[in-house]
């Protein structure tokens, strides 16, 4: 049931990172600063606690404009950045400013489709948040609308998990996993602010809510079944990305999207793999209590910010001691000079 993550590169996409992970630290001698030695060796592990860079611009309220992107930005079309379904991200450049951005264009070909992303706009104005892409400007045509993307220059999170050249620690997971934590609950608090602003009956309607489509590997029970979903269907999707950070391994994962649907519903899971030895009995609570089927046992993004893994830093000192140690262990002498 588990695999190795050579088919991430359908959520990859969406988690380009926005600042390095924690133990990335200031490395002396002949290491590289930022970068990865050539033994799996940590010198500073420590959590890192700083907030990821900002945008380059300020936030924006953005509306599409009926005009044509190639007047005002150079995009690289060779340069595909990310895709799916519904369309591809390319590096653009404003022609103005000679700021590096990201061109996502999406498929819209009649006034259905474009409502959806004009939505997608409406929430992205909503959201002023570090750690979350920002919006600078938007463009629509006949058969697409562009929207011109905060740049991220981090690359493909999953990329990092399969790479058998790069040691990911389980503090860098405890960045990821907070930063996303930190952005879900942002924006769990805007969507209630919204909410409590409008009749009851919104609120009605969004418990009524039913999704029918995502990549299959991270889909909750409740999608699975069309079942209802809230604001916890999500804890499911970060308890799997939490898990495939921590092992490499897709705890649902079957050979076709029937199987893994069925495996999702089984909710057939284990710490047993090997990639799990090393890995603090804080962590394996953490996830948990996210891959409940029930969706309403699930732990919340706010509960999961208070989390021990997540928030007691005498426990990462020591998780990251333990850690060194194994490394140590495990990376080859040096020769004599």
């Amino acid at each position: 049931m588990h695999s190795k993550q050579s088919e991430l590169g359908g959520l990859g996409s969406n988690l380009g990172s926005k600042g390095n992970p924690g133990s990335e630290l200031e490395q002396s001698g002949s290491f590289l600063v930022g970068g990865i030695s050539t033994l799996p060796l940590v010198l500073h592990p420590t959590l890192d606690t700083t907030c990821p860079p900002t945008a380059p611009f300020n936030h924006r309220i953005v509306s599409a404009k009926p005009n044509h992107i190639r007047n005002f930005y150079t995009i690289n079309w060779q340069e595909i950045l990310g895709g799916g379904r519904f369309g591809q991200v390319h590096k653009c450049v404003e022609n103005s400013s000679g700021l590096t951005l990201a061109a996502k264009v999406i498929k819209a070909r009649n006034q259905k489709e474009k409502d959806v992303v004009k939505n997608e706009i409406q929430v992205m104005n909503n959201l002023d948040h570090a750690n979350l892409i920002q919006l600078y400007a938007a463009y629509e045509s006949r058969n697409d609308i562009i929207l011109v993307l905060e740049y991220m220059d981090g690359g493909e999170l999953f990329d990092r998990i399969i790479d058998e050249n790069y040691t990911l620690m389980e503090l860098d997971a405890v960045v990821f996993i907070r930063q996303i934590f930190e952005s879900i609950n942002h924006l769990s608090s805007i969507v209630l602010l919204q909410i409590s602003a409008r009749k009851h009956s919104l609120y009605k309607q969004r418990e009524k809510l039913r999704v029918n489509f995502g990549t299959p590997e991270f889909l909750a029970p409740e999608i699975v079944n069309c079942d209802f979903v809230s604001f916890n269907t999500d804890m499911w999707s970060l308890g799997i990305i939490t898990y495939m950070l921590l092992s490499g391994l897709c705890p649902f994962l079957g050979d076709d999207d029937s199987e893994t649907l069925n495996n999702i519903l089984g909710c057939q899971w284990n710490f047993e793999e090997q990639e799990f030895v090393d890995t603090s009995e804080e962590a394996k609570d953490f996830i948990s209590r996210l891959l409940v089927v029930n969706k309403s046992w699930r732990m919340g993004a706010s509960e999961a910010l208070r989390h021990p893994w997540l928030s007691d830093s005498a426990l990462h000192h020591q998780n990251s001691r333990i850690k060194k140690k194994n490394l140590l262990e495990a990376a080859p002498p040096l020769p004599h000079p």
